[in-house]
């Protein structure tokens, strides 16, 4: 039987609604008009369903929705994922994008695997000490706000690299963002707070009034219309990567440069092209995991965590106890200290996959590891080793059994806050990814080195962790998150939760999450976390840290009989749909 719950349902006053379907069928929105069941003035929130064929769970309804008709109207997953990320840059404008970047991770139903890296990149001027006052301090603000935070985008150039493994015309996938950016949707309660809790940074950070900016404060059921988005759409189905890393898009970017000290150029534009990467790939307990490389952290670290805990019988110890949740914890301590030595951009640091993935490091990793004992970041540091908060996540699986899980990000919630005057979307602050100076954390607490300092061209480190799962070399599952650097530890504690402790997939998805990261030597817990085993960690010498809900994990997973079972996060609007 099939599990329906809604959450919430958006509509306007019946006469703005019944005008609002007037246009729909009366004016140019062919894609709308050929699926009445998908309104954007009018939408359920669907948080777990089972389907037949294919499934999408992602951050917004009607992104979820235009994935699902997609793929029904004989498009494969790779359709659904290009036309889900341009509707979300549109539905979901804190995350979803086209001025920012991302990872996508396929796994083709011939069981060829797919890595396509189109990650921001550093400006051709940028250099190792640009966010540095003469005295070596960092300036304030100046790598997260404003033009000057902003890395070369990616997410355009990716959609069309990705477009190679599609089967329908890429004009009719990038078509329903258009319709709802020219004609418009309504938003919820939690877009319009993001929006009024922005908006002074908005006008302080852009050139120019926005679609985001009103007199009024917005409100649930608003309609959100974004003219100069829908051009900037258009400009982009028409002439693909040159409709914006070249032409009027391109001139509006760079003329949004000066307003706030950015560095991207014409030429830094036209040069950027996505990168193909090998996709990290280990076993854990007769499953086989697949996830993101670097410049992404996340594979390397959910494979040394998993591998960590592996010798212990986990499932014994229980499910949120005391006994697995801290050698989860000391499992994320050792491996979030790697990440701050040994990862960055491949292309411009040599990173030790291979030793870091391995069976004998992680060994060697816990051989100082004592059950009931709390470890210590200040006397734990990274191996040595010699070897020649916002984001979106989105899963789909077709009916051929095609997996892709794509992550996205402009970094923190509505990026720098900058919208392009003219062309109408966010830039990234994807420039404090970097390590803007040895020792100092960035906006998550991150702590970094020589290994992701900022370098012309370069990808700044991410944590953006898209997963694939294969049980007896079929398609099982795809997952993944937002979250800063909680992001590898929310999908390796959901992984754990499925595999070890038999949960739901909408179980682990909601379960309360925990986070250490190396540095600082405390764990983080949401609201929800077991009282008893916050005392015990307490009594063991932990710093225990509360904080509000983070993450919006959504997932697809295929059933012993080959159904798909969707699930969105319920930390957010996130939903799912399919066929």
């Amino acid at each position: 039987m099939k599990k329906r719950t809604i959450k919430k349902q958006l509509a306007l006053a019946l006469p703005l609604f019944i005008l609002s379907l007037m246009t729909i069928n009366s004016f140019g929105q062919p894609f709308f008009k050929s699926h009445p069941s998908i309104n954007p003035f009018q939408y359920e929130i669907v948080k777990e369903e089972t389907f037949d064929h294919a499934a999408v769970s992602s951050a917004h309804a009607l992104a979820s929705m235009v994935g699902a008709a997609i793929m029904q109207d004989g498009g494969n997953a790779f359709d659904a994922a290009i036309a889900v990320q341009f509707s979300l840059a549109v539905v979901y404008p804190q995350a979803g994008n086209i001025g920012g970047g991302g990872f996508m991770l396929a796994r083709r139903a011939n069981g060829k695997l797919i890595g396509i890296d189109y990650r921001e990149a550093a400006p051709a001027n940028a250099s190792r000490d640009m966010y540095l006052d003469e005295k070596g301090n960092p300036f304030p603000l100046k790598s997260t706000r404003g033009a000057s935070a902003s890395g070369i985008p990616g997410s355009v150039a990716g959609m069309i690299s990705i477009h190679a493994y599609a089967k329908l015309p890429f004009a009719k996938l990038i078509e329903p963002a258009i319709e709802l950016a020219e004609f418009g949707f309504v938003i919820s309660e939690s877009e319009a707070k993001g929006l009024n809790a922005n908006r002074n940074n908005f006008i302080k950070y852009s050139s120019a009034p926005s679609a985001f900016t009103k007199k009024e404060k917005w409100k649930a059921g608003d309609t959100l219309i974004q003219t100069e988005l829908a051009l900037t759409l258009k400009r982009i189905q028409e002439k693909g990567a040159a409709g914006f890393y070249e032409g009027p898009t391109a001139d509006y970017i760079v003329n949004e440069m000066s307003h706030s000290g950015g560095m991207i150029t014409l030429e830094d534009l036209k040069k950027y092209t996505p990168k193909i990467r090998k996709p990290i790939e280990f076993d854990y307990k007769d499953h086989h995991i697949i996830s993101f490389a670097p410049p992404s952290s996340g594979g390397i670290l959910i494979a040394q965590m998993m591998k960590m805990i592996a010798p212990f019988d986990i499932e014994k110890l229980g499910h949120n106890t005391v006994e697995s949740v801290s050698l989860m914890v000391e499992a994320q301590r050792r491996a979030y200290a790697d990440r701050a030595e040994h990862m960055g951009d491949p292309d411009f640091w040599k990173v030790p996959i291979k030793t870091l993935i391995s069976d004998d490091y992680s060994k060697q990793r816990m051989s100082d590891y004592l059950p009931g004992i709390k470890g210590s970041s200040t006397s734990t540091i990274a191996g040595q080793i010699h070897e020649s908060e916002q984001t979106t996540h989105f899963s789909v699986i077709d009916k051929k059994g095609n997996m892709v899980a794509i992550t996205t990000t402009l970094n923190d919630s509505y990026g720098n806050k900058t919208i392009v005057a003219g062309a109408g979307f966010i830039l990234n602050n994807e420039m404090d990814d970097f390590s803007i100076k040895p020792g100092v954390p960035n906006m998550y607490g991150a702590i970094g080195g020589e290994a992701n300092s900022i370098q012309a061209g370069k990808r700044m480190l991410s944590s953006m962790t898209p997963t694939l799962v294969t049980f007896n070399n079929k398609p099982y599952l795809t997952i993944g998150t937002p979250g800063g650097t909680t992001i590898p530890n929310q999908v390796y504690e959901g992984l754990i939760d499925i595999i070890d402790f038999k949960k739901s997939l909408k179980q682990a998805i909601d379960g309360p999450r925990f986070h250490h990261q190396w540095i600082p030597d405390a764990i983080g817990i949401e609201t929800g976390f077991p009282e008893a085993t916050e005392n015990a960690l307490k009594a063991m010498g932990y710093s225990i840290s509360k904080r509000g809900q983070f993450g919006r994990m959504d997932g697809v997973q295929i059933s012993s009989n080959g159904k798909r079972i969707a699930a969105g996060d319920k930390r957010g609007d996130d939903s799912v749909a399919g066929y």
